[in-house]
C-alpha cells in the first residue's frame, strides 16, 4: 500500500490536470490554493451562459481537493443531482485512486415539487466528482464529511437541496412567490447493521437531520429523514455494478412544510383557499440506484417513488398528486485520476 500522501502531494497532484483540462477551461475554473492545506475550486469570472442562481464557494477539506460550489449551471446541477441521489456511487473494494475527475451529461424527469402533478424534464451537464479523503468523502450519496467513526456507526455531515420553481409556470403556484433553490446541510448518525465484505453487502441505518436555507442564505427550518440504507456490489454476480437502495419516512417542521405548501391569505383564490401548515411527517421516499464505473467512464441510472399519503400537509391545495415517481440516466467521461492510491474502507 502507498503511504499516505501529504497535503502538498495532494493539492499538487489534483491541482495539475484539473487546470490543464481543457473542459474546466472552457467553463472559467480554476483550482487556487488560499492557504496551506486549504484549496478551493472558484469561477473567477461568471459566464452569462452559466447566470442562474448561487454564487460562492464550498472550502476544500482534508489536505484539499474538492467540495463543488454552487456557481452557475453546473453547480446547480450538482444540487439537482445531490437531491435526486444520481451522482457516481463509491461503492469499491481494495486501492481506489484519492480522487477521480470528469464530466458528463444527465437525463432527468421529476415533478416540479413534492406533490406537484406537473413535471419537469431536464438534459444537465453534471460534474463527476469521487474524493475518498481521511476526513472528506465524495461520491454518488453526498458530499459529506466524516467526524467520527467506529466499526458500529459513524458521524458525519452531508448535504442534500432542491432545484427552483417558477410559479408563473406551475398551475398551482399561479400568483404566488417562486420557490428558490435549497440547501439542506447536517449531521447524520449512521449505525452500521450489517458489514459482508465478502458478499459486498452494505446495510445501513442512517439518521440525518438537515437545516434548510435558501440561497439568501433563509432559514427555512429543517429536515428529519431516516433510512435503512442498502449497497450491494456487483449485484447479481455482474461484476462492477452496485446498487444502491434507500427507503425510509421524511419529517419536518412547520416552517419548512409552510416554505412550500402553505398559502397566506393574500395569495389565497377561490381554487386555492388560505391554508397553514403543520409540522409532522411530510411521507416516505423509496430510492434504488445502479451504477457501474468502466475505465474511462462511468453509467448510472436511478428510479424513485415518493408519497405524501399520510403527510400532515397532504390536505394542503398545493399537493396535486400524492404519488409520484422520478427517473433519471447519466453518463460521466473520467478525465483525470490520482496517482495517488488510498484504501477505500466503506
Amino acid at each position: 500500500m502507498n503511504s499516505k500522501p501529504s497535503k502538498r502531494e495532494s493539492i499538487a497532484d489534483y491541482k495539475r490536470p484539473w487546470n490543464e483540462s481543457v473542459y474546466t477551461r472552457a467553463q472559467g475554473l480554476a483550482v487556487e490554493e488560499v492557504a496551506a492545506g486549504k484549496v478551493i475550486v472558484r469561477l473567477p469570472q461568471v459566464q452569462n451562459s452559466q447566470l442562474g442562481g448561487g454564487g460562492g464557494f464550498l472550502p476544500v477539506l482534508n489536505g484539499g481537493v474538492i467540495a463543488y460550489m454552487f456557481d452557475g449551471a453546473l453547480g446547480w446541477s450538482a444540487i439537482l443531482l445531490l437531491a435526486l441521489g444520481l451522482m457516481p456511487l463509491g461503492c469499491h473494494a481494495g486501492e481506489v485512486p484519492l480522487w477521480e475527475a470528469g464530466a458528463g451529461v444527465a437525463v432527468i424527469d421529476f415533478p416540479a415539487y413534492r406533490g406537484s402533478d406537473e413535471r419537469r424534464a431536464y438534459v444537465l451537464p453534471i460534474p463527476y466528482v469521487v474524493y475518498h479523503g481521511e476526513f472528506l468523502k465524495v461520491d454518488r450519496e453526498k458530499v459529506r464529511g466524516l467526524f467520527l467513526k467506529s466499526d458500529k456507526a459513524e458521524l458525519d455531515v452531508g448535504l442534500n437541496g432542491s432545484v427552483p420553481v417558477k410559479s408563473a409556470d406551475n398551475w398551482a403556484r399561479q400568483g404566488m412567490p417562486d420557490l428558490d433553490p435549497t440547501l439542506e446541510v447536517g449531521p447524520s448518525l449512521n449505525v452500521f447493521l450489517l458489514r459482508s465484505e465478502a458478499k459486498g453487502i452494505h446495510l445501513d441505518l442512517r439518521l440525518p437531520l438537515r437545516p434548510v436555507i435558501d440561497i439568501r442564505a433563509k432559514y427555512l427550518g429543517y429536515v428529519f429523514q431516516p433510512q435503512l440504507n442498502l449497497d450491494v456490489r456487483d449485484f447479481a454476480g455482474n461484476a462492477g455494478w452496485n446498487l444502491g437502495v434507500a427507503a425510509g419516512p421524511i419529517f419536518a417542521d412547520q416552517r419548512y412544510h409552510q416554505h412550500f405548501y402553505g398559502v397566506d391569505p393574500a395569495y389565497a383564490t377561490a381554487a386555492r383557499p388560505a391554508y397553514a401548515a403543520r409540522g409532522g411527517y411530510a411521507g416516505s421516499q423509496f430510492i434504488a440506484a445502479l451504477s457501474k464505473r468502466f475505465p474511462h467512464s462511468w453509467v448510472g441510472g436511478f428510479v424513485k417513488w415518493d408519497t405524501l399519503h399520510g403527510a400532515v400537509v397532504e390536505d394542503s391545495p398545493l399537493v396535486k398528486r400524492k404519488q409520484n415517481f422520478t427517473a433519471g440516466v447519466a453518463v460521466s467521461w473520467i478525465f483525470a485520476e490520482s496517482k495517488i492510491l488510498v484504501r477505500d474502507e466503506r
